[in-house]
């Protein structure tokens, strides 16, 4: 028996086989700004001379193959972690897919029993283990991106087709490595006060930098990871905010160029909802100063959806500002682009739902001017959805209320849609709005009708002056004939 423990207690890890490395870039160079990083952890003092040598970026020139960490010993098995993080250091030239295969397929292994240990807990992290993997991730997610394919171009983004999405070569790797992040910060077992030092300031800036990827699976990864670190490290909440809010700056009042403006709104969307009311003076001057002027730049339509949520999530959490938001729109409403102005509306009548009627009459003298313009708009998909929103019970509620004001801004625009709206669609919805007002206030409506045919009377009688004007004009000048000098 004596002879067994003795014999246990010798065994070797199995030697390791050496691969020749790819030439492209044999040794990273990314820098995480990791401001407390802390000495080896007590569960190295046992191999301290190793650590020394594998702690440092990888020179040797080559990529090794290691036994499973099941398979180590235990008093071993820190050092073959930390020396697997370093093959996975290595990045490689995906523009080739038979260039270097082996060694990538060695890293794919590598990165898929990481993940494997890291999601079952059964390898528990130290402080050294986490930098070294934080440091890993780094250097695999933090890189330049390309050139976007809309750079230097004239055309207007709008919603971008699937089919012509740029997708990520070194995607085989970059999934594995997000999702080694996401396991990483999901964990139970994470103590925040230990990560918070290398997911850090840097870390989440360089995270958000990478929103801007035009790969929708990196941009789906990014949201959650931030997400999840938003919910997890409460220290790092009024920065995320703070930097998000900068990067819409940059967006609206700059370039009007990014890709991940649709995602960083979902991760507001989320946050919005979970403010403590009364809300805060800074989720206001959010509102105001980011989220609202959102709505100018052309490209608008790529995230709109994400946005006007965002927008009603404020409505119904303080009513009050519905009037804010209101204007809001108005004052970025579009004069010549029509798609906008259908988005707009759509938008308007969500808000208008969690309108309340105080907040209604700051409003809707500015709001039904703006209306009015719609309803005689030539293009017949924003005068249909202008007449859509008379099929919205509480807004009619509203209008009722307030329709001494109302009526009188768009009477002369329903009256010209019967009159001569090339749309049949759109003159069937005026004809059933105008019913509508006629049975709310018979003798409001008369009224209006009245004033509204006194001053089309005056309008020909001017006309008809205008044009006797023109006439006697032209016999004076024929009269003069050739004596008569222009000057």
């Amino acid at each position: 028996m004596l002879n067994k423990f003795i014999k246990r207690g010798q065994r070797k890890v199995p030697k390791s086989e050496a691969i020749e490395p790819p030439t492209s870039n044999p040794q990273p160079s990314v820098t995480v700004n990791h401001a407390s990083r802390s000495a080896v952890g007590p569960s190295a003092s046992n191999s301290n001379s190793q650590l020394v040598s594998v702690s440092a970026p990888p020179t040797s020139g080559v990529v090794e193959i290691l036994p499973m960490l099941k398979d180590v010993p235990l008093m071993d098995r820190h050092v073959v972690f930390i020396r697997k993080l370093k093959i996975c250091c290595f990045t490689f030239d995906f523009s080739d897919p038979l260039k270097s295969a082996r060694e990538k397929e060695i890293k794919r292994q590598t990165l898929a029993e990481l993940i494997e240990l890291v999601q079952t807990g059964w390898c528990k992290l130290n402080e050294t283990l986490q930098e070294e993997l934080v440091r890993m991730i780094s250097v695999n997610i933090f890189r330049c991106l390309p050139p976007a394919t809309h750079e230097n171009s004239a055309t207007e983004i709008d919603e971008p087709d699937e089919d012509d999405a740029f997708f990520e070569p070194s995607w085989i790797h970059l999934q594995l490595v997000y999702e080694l992040l996401l396991r990483y910060v999901v964990s139970t077992e994470l103590d925040t006060k230990v990560a918070k030092r290398y997911i850090d300031h840097s870390f989440v800036v360089k995270l958000l930098d990478l929103f801007d990827s035009e790969d929708p699976r990196e941009r789906e990864y990014l949201k959650t990871i931030l997400h999840r670190i938003y919910g997890k490290f409460m220290v790092h909440r009024p920065f995320i905010r703070k930097a998000i809010n900068n990067i819409f700056y940059r967006f609206i009042f700059e370039t009007e160029r990014h890709s991940g403006i649709g995602e960083l709104l979902e991760i507001l969307g989320s946050i919005i909802n979970g403010f403590a009311l009364p809300m805060k003076e800074e989720h206001k001057l959010f509102l105001v100063r980011a989220l609202i002027p959102l709505h100018k730049p052309k490209c608008v339509a790529s995230y709109h959806q994400q946005l006007s949520y965002c927008i009603i999530q404020f409505v119904e959490k303080d009513y009050k500002l519905a009037d804010t938001v209101i204007m809001g729109l108005l004052k970025y409403w579009p004069v010549t682009n029509c798609g906008k102005e259908v988005l707009f509306l759509g938008e308007l009548e969500e808000v208008l739902e969690a309108t309340l009627t105080e907040e209604f009459q700051r409003c809707m003298v500015p709001l039904f001017r703006q209306i009015r313009r719609c309803l005689i708009s030539p293009h017949f998909q924003v005068a249909e959805r202008a007449l859509y929103l008379w099929n919205n019970e509480h807004i009619v509620g509203l209008i009722a209320q307030n329709r001494q004001v109302i009526l009188p801004l768009i009477f002369e625009a329903l009256e010209k849609n019967i009159e001569g709206h090339w749309n049949q669609a759109v003159h069937g919805l005026t004809a059933n709005v105008r019913k509508m007002f006629l049975d709310m206030d018979a003798e409001l409506f008369e009224e209006c009708d009245q004033q509204y045919a006194e001053r089309e009377a005056r309008s020909r009688e001017l006309e008809e002056q205008r044009e006797l004007m023109w006439k006697r004009l032209e016999e004076v000048a024929a009269q003069a004939g050739d004596d008569m000098v222009i000057g």
